[in-house]
């Protein structure tokens, strides 16, 4: 075994162990469920997308880890506004307004969330316009938030297509917040860059220049590429060294990070070069890292070594061992 085996048998194995890549692989066995109740609407976007006149009424919730709200109260309610935010973008749309639900045994920590989601609320230009919130006497603080937008165009997960280049676009102008596994651009930056630079993806949809779309969420990049490949049928090719990362961090940590500001598209090759550049020129971090397969199934490449990555293993519960 060379180097670059050895270097994507140890990533491969690390990524198979990791809990949260297990969740988000697993993720469709959780809201199987809800199938059946969603009408005409496709269960496993960013967003719940309702057609409403010329365009799609966007709808989406983000519910916070308990341990999170109370190890980190500010940020979490930060997280609960920008990650929203984020998801109406994954599908194309802007933004209109959040609510929340807010469970907490005491006003010090209500407060400390309450600033949190207040400094997103203004950095992202979206109110908080209500939603049910308590404060309790005993018991640990719940968090969640939803958020409705408006897209003229969609960007889906489910539209990936054969062929297409697979993009990985990131902010790298940031740091890790604390030692979670968190690459934070968003919140030092300025309210009107954070905007502008959300507004290129219903840009890109209007466009018709992207196909397909996803943000990279807590599963990092294996457990939200798994989401994308799934919902579309299709199957990847993806450069592990092509992708964007901030210098000095090891593939390990980055494969399992959630950056305030990453998305994978599915863009048909003759637009490429122009998705590239628009994200370039506002100095985003934006790559041709792989490609769209018509085999369900997810090829990891690193230098001259190629290997499968186990997705239906990993991401089935009920899977058995031959």
């Amino acid at each position: 075994m060379n180097s670059d085996e050895a270097t994507l048998a140890g990533l491969i194995a690390f990524l198979s162990a990791s809990a949260a890549v297990r969740e988000k692989l697993r993720i469709e066995y959780a809201y199987e469920p809800a199938k059946n109740l969603a009408g005409e609407t496709r269960i496993g976007d960013d967003c719940a997308a309702i057609p409403d006149g010329d365009g799609w009424l966007l709808f989406a919730a983000e519910g916070m880890l308990p341990a999170f709200v109370a190890d980190d109260p500010w940020f979490a309610g930060y997280s609960a506004v920008m990650v929203n935010v984020s998801d109406v973008a994954a599908m194309g749309g802007c933004p209109l307004a959040v609510v929340d639900v807010l469970w907490t045994p005491n006003l010090d920590q209500s407060r400390a969330i309450w600033d949190g989601m207040g400094a997103a609320s203004r950095a992202y230009g979206v109110p908080i316009v209500g939603g049910h919130t308590t404060v309790t006497n005993k018991g640990a603080a719940f968090l969640a938030a939803a958020v409705i937008g408006k897209a003229r165009n969609l960007l889906t997960s489910f539209d990936a297509r054969s062929g297409d280049d697979l993009l990985s676009v990131v902010d790298l102008r940031g740091g890790w917040r604390s030692e979670k596994p968190f690459w934070n651009a968003s919140v030092d930056a300025p309210p009107e860059r954070l905007r502008a630079d959300l507004g290129l993806l219903p840009e890109l949809a209007e466009r018709g220049w992207c196909r397909a779309a996803k943000d990279i969420s807590n599963g990092g990049i294996v457990g939200t590429l798994g989401m994308l490949l799934n919902c579309s049928s299709v199957g990847a090719e993806l450069f592990v060294d092509r992708l964007p990362r901030p210098n000095g961090v090891d593939l390990d940590r980055w494969f399992i990070s959630f950056p305030s500001f990453g998305f994978f598209l599915s863009v048909s090759p003759k637009y490429s070069a122009r998705v590239v550049g628009k994200f370039s020129n506002r100095d985003i971090a934006c790559e041709i890292v792989g490609r769209i397969t018509s085999e369900r199934s997810l090829v990891l490449a690193y230098g001259c070594a190629r290997a499968l990555f186990p997705l239906s293993g990993v991401s089935d519960p009920h899977a058995k061992s031959q």
